[in-house]
């Protein structure tokens, strides 16, 4: 099968190859999916889990990618609750070849089913970014009704979805980024918009919550602005900035078959848009993911028409 593979960690994308790699077999509690689309961070290339396995033993090459959307082929040995035929999306596991592939083998709680009105594309647009803000608003920062959140990067993959939860969730939600993503930040969600380079963000008051998806100078003026009993989200890893009054949670994401489900039934109704920035072939994957061209929203590589 063709797939993605770095094997250089310096390289960073200019890394990236497209090779052929043997398809995987289905281990205990596994599933094999034809993969349809698949999602891509740049910040893997930077994740240990990446280059190494839980035992710190180099894993290269690795297969890259961990979001997808595609349809099941096989089970793996006690695998129950999922059907071969069926359409599913989901996160792989950190540690395991992901789904930048023809087909990947991933355990099958960490995958959710895909309404078939539900296009490939977009589903496999969902996992990550979708996760994320699910769990930083919710789970972590306990958002309720009422309450601000600043949600930086508004425009991209996961601040659009940030901003767009949070405001059906009855908060307001003031949406940061460059000037020329403020339109789109105010279209995903956001009441009003920072341009970080030309506003003054302490102008914004106190905030409820904090969603930072950026860290340096940013995050800690950020935290400074939060009020009693306030929490700042982080996703960006370890930090020193604490609100006067209040937790700072770093997290990272985890699959979750229900939060997926949340997410996907939105998306049917109308209540929730996924940001996509660009759609590239297999072939034309390395190409897309090294250009220099900005896309705000995510790059999904499609598989199949």
């Amino acid at each position: 099968m063709k797939a993605i593979v770095v094997t250089d960690q310096a390289a960073g994308t200019a890394g990236m190859k497209l090779v052929q790699r043997p398809e995987p077999q289905a281990a205990i509690n596994d599933v094999i999916v034809q993969v349809h689309a698949a999602g891509f961070v740049n910040t893997e290339l930077e994740w240990p889990s990446t280059w190494a396995d839980r035992a710190f033993r180099d894993r290269t090459p690795s297969i890259l990618g961990h979001e997808l959307a595609g349809v099941i082929t096989a089970l793996g040995y006690g695998t129950t609750g999922l059907s071969v035929g069926q359409r599913v999306f989901g996160l792989a596991d950190w540690y395991r070849d992901g789904t930048l592939a023809e087909y990947v083998a991933m355990e099958a709680r960490n995958l959710a089913p895909l309404p078939g009105d539900v296009d490939f594309t977009v589903g496999a647009s969902l996992p990550i970014s979708g996760l994320t803000a699910w769990q930083g608003l919710f789970q972590h920062g306990r958002l309720q009704a009422g309450q601000s959140v600043l949600a930086h990067g508004a425009a991209g993959a996961v601040g659009s979805m940030v901003a767009q939860l949070a405001r059906e969730a009855g908060a307001y939600v003031i949406g940061t980024g460059r000037a020329a993503d403020r339109q789109k930040a105010l279209d995903f969600g956001a009441n009003e918009f920072v341009d970080l380079e030309n506003d003054v963000l302490e102008d914004v008051g106190g905030v409820d919550l904090v969603f930072d998806v950026i860290g340096g100078d940013i995050q800690k003026r950020s935290a400074a602005l939060i009020r009693a009993g306030g929490t700042l989200v982080t996703v960006v890893g370890p930090t020193d900035a604490r609100p006067a009054d209040g937790p700072t949670i770093d997290f990272v994401v985890e699959s979750d078959r229900a939060q997926l489900s949340e997410i996907v039934q939105r998306v049917r109704n109308g209540r929730l848009r996924t940001n996509i920035g660009k759609v590239a072939t297999l072939d034309d994957a390395v190409t897309a993911f090294n250009s220099k061209e900005r896309h705000s929203g995510k790059t999904i590589i499609r598989f199949r028409p």
